[in-house]
């Protein structure tokens, strides 16, 4: 049930579906209270221009992404983790498993072992049956990991996690059996803040190797220093919504996870 809660509660928060929750109650008060419903819709209307907006999304995505910027040079570890998130099962019409914007987890992660960072490759992440489907996620990460030239036998699983938190749990209970406790901790740039938080609550020495970065040093030159991207900057789309809708989803966790006690 807390999953479920965790996927549909905040719908009703972010900018989209606050939006339309705003604009649904000013059809409803339309005839009686014209001036609330007017100002809904206002609401709505500035919830979606400042949602849409590149500048608000890229410095809330990255405050989240810069905090774990990567280092020159990684040190060796004992493991290296990745979470799950990143790709799609092999569902007809696709012909096998795909990626995605989040699939460079699956790709740096083989990239770390290959460069003889940690002779343990584990991927951890399930899937949940009605939003997903499929195998567990981290039987298709490792085909991909495999694909890369890892090898099967330095490849742990962890097909049953459904969240960041369980993900650390489940990760704790293979490092214990094999005797590791240091780890690069590989995941998206916008999740490693409330993951390594989450990791390090399970005693885990966790190094965050974060990958999958939205805003770059050229993404801020681009959108603060041209005359073209500061126009198309205040101009709402759908991407930086998107983007924003994600940093919120973050903090949002960090909030939630921080009363159960998790972080």
């Amino acid at each position: 049930m807390f999953v479920f809660l965790s996927k549909l509660l905040p719908l009703f928060v972010y900018p989209l579906g606050l939006a339309c929750l705003l604009l649904l109650s000013a059809l409803i008060l339309l005839w009686r209270r014209p001036r609330w419903a007017a100002a809904a819709i206002a609401l709505a209307l500035l919830l979606l221009s400042l949602g849409g907006n590149r500048w608000v999304a890229d410095s809330l995505v990255r405050s989240l992404e810069w905090r774990y910027l990567p280092a020159a040079e990684l040190p060796t570890a004992e493991a290296i983790v990745v979470l799950g998130g990143s790709v799609y099962p092999a569902i007809p019409p696709r012909p096998w498993v795909e990626v995605s914007e989040a699939g460079d987890r699956v790709i740096y992660g083989a990239r770390l072992f290959l460069a003889g960072k940690a002779p343990v490759l584990i991927l951890s992440g399930g899937r949940i049956d009605w939003k997903d489907g499929g195998p567990p996620e981290s039987a298709d990460m490792a085909k991909l990991a495999r694909m890369l030239g890892v090898p099967n036998q330095a490849i742990f699983e962890d097909p049953t996690s459904l969240n960041t938190y369980e993900n650390a749990v489940n990760v704790k209970r293979i490092l214990q059996a094999q005797r590791i406790n240091r780890v690069l901790l590989v995941t998206s740039a916008i999740h490693m803040p409330r993951s390594l938080l989450i990791f390090q609550k399970q005693n885990i020495e966790a190094i965050p190797a974060p990958v999958d970065f939205v805003i770059t040093e050229q993404t801020l030159q681009e959108n603060s220093t041209t005359p073209e991207g500061r126009v198309l900057s205040l101009i709402p789309d759908a991407e930086p919504l998107e983007y924003l809708t994600r940093a919120l989803k973050e903090y949002i966790g960090m909030g939630v996870y921080r009363l159960k006690g998790w972080l």
